[in-house]
């Protein structure tokens, strides 16, 4: 526990500094802990709550927040990812999904580290149906596989030029947060999970002093590019090995 727990307590000066919650490698570091699989789920959404949620306090308070943007990917992902949050699952399918889903935000916060400069962004306007459907999506993956979604939401949104970088990163922070209250809610449907995570809980608290470590380096140290990069690299590592678990 002590070595999953330093685990976690990087992940989330990592991921915090970035403007995400860490969910899909808490994911990947309880599978291979072997924790079993059906707590991974609220494990890394309680994780992904503590840690976002003073990036989105301090994303609001620099009025760096667009409500417009926000809501319609909401009113799709809010149901999505508690239905998603109900559904059991048998291991090896979650296993495969979550190798699927890392491996994919690896590459695409690799590819998308340039969108964290703070460059000119010729702003479009989505249609509502668009973002309705891509947070429903994004939804049910949240709480089916416990992740916030905001690694996917954020460089779909630089790609469609959604807004400028610091209301994208916002607008996934509080995606994340919300999501992640919605698929505990889901989870919360499956009978004494609360009881078998009690066990987990020093996993929390290193994710909490994560979280405002990441926040700080967001803030005063490193540029968000390059943080990026090396949670990317991260992410990349972590799917190669879930890969070489599963298939090997």
């Amino acid at each position: 526990m002590i070595i999953l727990s330093i685990l976690f307590f990087i992940t989330a000066i990592l991921y915090s500094s970035v403007g995400f919650g860490g969910g899909s490698t808490y994911l990947a570091l309880l599978l291979i802990w072997e924790v079993p699989y059906y707590i991974f789920p609220i494990i890394a959404l309680i994780c992904n709550i503590i840690v976002v949620s003073g990036n989105s306090f301090n994303y609001i308070r620099a009025k760096n927040h667009n409500l417009r943007l926000l809501i319609p990917f909401l009113i799709g992902s809010i149901p999505m990812a508690f239905i998603g949050g109900t559904l059991i699952i048998q291991k090896e399918i979650f296993e495969i999904l979550l190798f699927v889903v890392l491996s994919l935000a690896g590459i695409l916060l690799l590819m998308n580290n340039k969108s964290y400069d703070d460059s000119k962004l010729e702003i479009r306007k989505l249609h509502f149906l668009v973002s309705l459907i891509i947070g429903s999506i994004l939804g049910f993956i949240s709480g089916v596989v416990g992740i916030g979604g905001g690694i996917f939401l954020s460089p779909i949104l630089f790609l469609l030029k959604a807004d400028k970088p610091k209301v994208i990163s916002t607008t996934a922070s509080l995606f994340i947060l919300v999501n992640s209250v919605s698929g505990i809610f889901g989870q919360l449907t499956k009978t004494d999970i609360l009881v078998e995570i009690i066990d987990y809980s020093p996993l929390f608290v290193c994710v909490l002093c994560g979280g405002l470590i990441g926040n700080y380096l967001n803030l005063k140290v490193f540029s968000n590019r390059f943080l990026a990069i090396i949670t990317s690299i991260l992410v990349i590592f972590v799917s190669i090995r879930i890969g070489l678990k599963i298939f090997i």
